[in-house]
């Protein structure tokens, strides 16, 4: 019979002491603060802010302004309001990274602020001012709601 590697003995005495796995890291962040991340999205009462909220709105928002070019890009609403249908309308992912930003210790908020903060400036490039936001949008006080949608 093999004999089983002290490094899988290991973990699976940590996992039945009640011990989770370390999260995943999220791309372009720290283990530290990918750790915070995780323990803010268990802790959230917020529906919408569930672990793994903040990785799928961070790769969201990059989508949404990858391609390449100078044509204006217009966010669309998401058809279904449901857990992983929201995140296809782009200024929900951004509505999630700042419930996420306003719940992390200084560190790793600052960590991640640096990431969207550069997002934050191609989105600002790629999209057009709605002129109408205040009367249009719900959420008008958000700057990122405020841009013209499809």
């Amino acid at each position: 019979m093999p004999r089983r590697r002290p490094g899988a003995l290991r973990a699976e005495r940590l996992f039945r002491a009640g011990w989770a796995l370390p999260p995943e890291r999220i791309h372009g962040l720290s283990a530290r603060t990918s750790t915070a991340v995780d323990r803010v999205e268990r802790l959230s009462g917020d529906y919408y802010v569930h672990p793994g909220a903040t990785d799928r709105a961070l790769r969201r928002y990059r989508a949404f302004l990858q391609p390449p070019g100078r044509r204006p890009r217009y966010p669309q609403d998401a058809e279904c309001s449901c857990r992983g249908c929201s995140f296809d309308d782009v200024r929900h992912a951004r509505d999630v990274l700042a419930q996420v930003l306003r719940q992390l210790p200084p560190r790793p908020r600052a960590q991640l602020e640096r990431q969207v903060r550069t997002l934050d400036a191609r989105y600002l490039a790629r999209t057009l001012p709605d002129p109408f936001a205040a009367d249009r949008q719900w959420r008008f006080d958000l700057w990122w709601r405020r841009r013209l949608t499809g």
